[in-house]
């Protein structure tokens, strides 16, 4: 199965199980290929490609799922039993051997994993210093989908955290990608 194929038929398990649960908001599936697919899409272009990749709080697969389609290793950490059973059901369709689904709470995950070559990434999962708090223990880079309240968020997580961050306009939409670099 080509990549186009692989992404066709991940939105179609979209629309499929999104009529029973709720993955992603009802208004979007007529867009999925903008508003979910390029807009995870985007951070191909500034990922290293030798990392793997861990997707905190994965909910429908932004942007883990489409990164693994596009040939990072990933590691989607979803704690809602329903959502990891259908991300496990996406990465059965499409055959993503490079793809793993981690059913439990991100604090527990990132107790257990090693720094070694290691990037977090997020898409509406939770404001930034939530995500700093999650992460400290890890030197490790943070590339964020966030919206257009970032600066605020980033302004808050200055008083808890030292980092150096990069924002780069979305190419999808008025948020932005944000990049963290801890400082320990």
């Amino acid at each position: 199965m080509n990549n186009k194929d692989k992404f066709d038929k991940y939105k179609q398990l979209l629309i499929e199980w999104s009529a029973k649960m709720n993955l992603v908001a009802p208004s979007t599936l007529n867009d999925i290929e903008t508003r979910h697919f390029a807009d995870s899409a985007q951070l191909a272009d500034i990922l290293p490609t030798n990392v793997n990749i861990v997707d905190l709080g994965s909910g429908a697969g932004f942007p883990g799922v489409v990164l693994a389609i596009m040939g990072w290793n990933v590691t989607c950490i979803e704690s809602i039993g329903k959502k990891a059973l259908f991300l496990n059901t996406v990465k059965k369709e499409l055959g993503l051997s490079n793809l793993t689904i981690f059913n439990g709470r991100v604090e527990d995950y990132i107790k257990t994993m090693s720094d070694d070559n290691t990037v977090f990434t997020a898409r509406a999962f939770a404001p930034l210093i939530k995500i700093l708090d999650y992460t400290r223990s890890k030197n490790s880079r943070l590339f964020l989908l966030k919206g257009r309240q970032i600066e605020s968020e980033i302004d808050t997580a200055k008083t808890k955290y030292k980092f150096k961050h990069t924002l780069i306009p979305s190419k999808t939409g008025d948020g932005y990608i944000v990049i963290i670099q801890k400082d320990r």
